[in-house]
C-alpha cells in the first residue's frame, strides 16, 4: 500500500482565534482513518494510506473553502510503500 503525508495551511490566517475554516480543516484531518496526524496554528501534517489521505484531503478542501477559505496551500508525499502492517 502507498503511504502518502499532506501538509496544508488555509487562509485567511486570524493570530487572535482560529478562524471557522481552520477548525473545520483540522476536525476532518483529526476524524480521518490516518495516523500521525499534527496539527498547528500555521500548519497540519498528517500521514496514512493513499485512500486514505486522498479522502481525506477531498473532504477538508470541500469543507474548507465552504467555510470561508480563501486559499488552500498543500503539500503532497509519497512516503513509503509496504505490505498491510507498513505503518
Amino acid at each position: 500500500m502507498v503511504r502518502l503525508r499532506v501538509e496544508f495551511t488555509t487562509e485567511p490566517f486570524d493570530l487572535d482565534e482560529a478562524p471557522a475554516h481552520a477548525v473545520v480543516a483540522r476536525e476532518v484531518i483529526q476524524s480521518a482513518d490516518l495516523d500521525a496526524v499534527d496539527v498547528g496554528p500555521f500548519g497540519n501534517t498528517a500521514e496514512g494510506g493513499a485512500d486514505a489521505v486522498l479522502t481525506a484531503v477531498d473532504e477538508l478542501l470541500r469543507k474548507a473553502l465552504g467555510a470561508g477559505a480563501t486559499r488552500v496551500s498543500l503539500q503532497l508525499n509519497v512516503i513509503g510503500e509496504g505490505g498491510e502492517d507498513a505503518k
